[in-house]
Formats: structure tokens, sequence, C-alpha cells
């Protein structure tokens, strides 16, 4: 008999580990980053600009990666093409309905807009000789419409993968309606949390990275709340987390946001270090929540 009702208990687990545990994390990373350095382009300083570039330059390896990721994954990675082409038919195959599919072209799609962002980063930094390469990306008006359009595919990117576990018939994954929206608002706090690191580490200390440590706290407080929502709507089926996976989803609390937004209210803390060390705690935290929810349902 079952400890936890559930009426997704028929199906068998997708046996899905830390490949794409990792897959989730650096596809959330990847959407997340982008989308910030197309709000910074868009709306901040000219001067916060060498913070925008750092996103995109973040958002190239990690798309990178997430899709190598996710083709190791499979049962026979070189084969991957035959998620997007019929191999019949050698025709390009999109299925609407299916979150998989879909997933798979956004991907291939969203990577195109990074792609064309790092090109253009790296014309900026005079590390590339391209002179066509700023018209893709804002203040011009074709940069600025490739820029909200590829917004619009790392925010989906960022967030599909909750959206995915969702319709996988498993207990936890499927028991509510959150997953997507967890998924979305801890991608854009471990985003912001890994450029403030970066932007520290290359010395790109624009006055954006003051604002953005100021939007994450806020950010991890809206996961937090979030979460909290998450765990309500599971219900009885909550019961599943009195276990280490609890224990592990309670340490991502406490450091990955309680201790966070408490350096950030406390900053005499640890005086020049708070702003580093919440932002490793963030990037942690949202690290081992991905675990929790990969792995913890497929044990039940």
């Amino acid at each position: 008999m079952n400890a936890v009702p559930s009426s997704t208990y028929f199906s068998a687990p997708p046996d899905w580990g830390w490949l794409i545990t990792l897959y989730f994390f650096f596809g959330g990373l990847a959407g997340g980053c982008y989308f910030l350095a197309v709000l910074i382009d868009l709306f901040d300083r000219p001067e916060d600009r060498p913070l925008a570039r750092l996103g995109y330059y973040i958002s190239f390896p990690c798309i990178i990666i997430s899709g190598l990721l996710l083709t190791l994954d499979l049962g026979r990675p070189l084969r991957f093409w035959h998620m997007l082409i019929e191999s019949n038919t050698y025709r390009p195959m999109f299925k609407y309905w299916s979150p998989m599919s879909v997933g798979s072209w956004a991907l291939l799609i969203f990577g195109i807009f990074v792609f064309l962002a790092f090109l253009e980063a790296l014309v900026e930094d005079n590390r590339l000789a391209w002179a066509g390469a700023r018209k893709f990306r804002p203040p011009g008006v074709l940069g600025s419409v490739i820029a909200v359009i590829g917004g619009l595919f790392g925010f989906y990117v960022a967030g599909y993968t909750g959206v995915l576990l969702a319709v996988t018939n498993r207990p936890i994954w499927s028991d509510t309606p959150l997953l997507g929206m967890l998924f979305i608002v801890s991608a854009a706090s471990i985003s912001a949390a890994l450029m403030i690191l970066l932007a520290h580490g290359s010395r790109r200390t624009t006055p954006g990275v003051a604002v953005m440590h100021r939007l994450d706290s806020w950010v991890v407080a809206l996961e937090f709340i979030v979460l909290i929502a998450f765990l309500i709507s599971l219900g009885s089926v909550f019961r599943a987390w009195l276990s280490a996976w609890g224990l592990l989803l309670l340490v991502v609390i406490l450091l990955g946001m309680i201790l966070p937004l408490a350096l950030y209210w406390r900053k005499e803390w640890l005086g020049d270090r708070n702003l580093t060390t919440s932002a490793a705690l963030v990037l942690l935290g949202g690290f081992l929540l991905r675990l929790v929810i990969v792995f913890s349902a497929q044990g039940i």
C-alpha cells in the first residue's frame, strides 16, 4: 500500500539522473542570463552594457552545455537529430502537443539568438572584427526586436522544464501546477546571482551590479513564496518529502533563500563579502532545488 495517495503511481520513473539535473540547471542559467541581459540593454543606462555583455557571455556556453547534456541522456545520443527531423522523410518534425518536441525546437531557436548576442558582445569588447554584428543588439530597432523575441524564448526555456516534469505523470511533478513558475523564478534568481559573482570576478562592477543584487533579493523572496505555495499545493503528497529529500529541501530554504535575504538586509555581517557570499548561496540553493525535485519524485 502506498504511503502517499496519488492518481499518478501507475507510471514508471523516467530514470532521470545527474545529466537531466544539470541540464535543468544550465538551461535555467542560459535562459535567465539572456533575459536579464536583454532587460539591461533595453532599459538600463549605457554604462551598464558591460554587465549585459556578461549575461550574453554566460548564456552561450550554458546553452551549449544544456544541449549536450540533453543529448547524452538519450538512449542513443547519435540520433539526437530525430527530435527535430523525421528519419524517413528528413523533413522538420514539430509536434505542438509534445512538450519535448516544443522544447527541443525552442532550445534550437533560442541557441541562434544566444549565438548572435554572443558575437555582438565579442565585437563590442573588441575581440571580434565584424561591424555588421552591432545591428543585432539594442539600441537599434532591429537589435531591439531581436532582443525581445530572443528574450521571450529565453523566458520559455527557463521555465519549460518545470512544465515538462508536470506532464510525466509522476507523483509530486504532476500533483501541482506551480512547477513551471517555480523553475522560472529560480532561473531568474540563480542567473542574477551568477552575473553578480562573475561581474566581481571580471571587474565588470558597473552601477547595475548593485541594482542586480537588489533585484535578486526580491526574486529570492518571491521564489521562497512560490516554493511554499508549491509545497501547499501538493496536499497529502507533501508527505513524500518527510524523508532525506525533505531535509535537503530544508537546507535549500535556509541556505539558498533565508540566509541570502538576511545577508542582503544585514550588510554589516560580512562587509565586502556580503554580496558575493549571498550570490554564491543562491546559486548553490538553485542547483540543490533542482536536485531535490528531480530525484525525490523518482524514489517514491
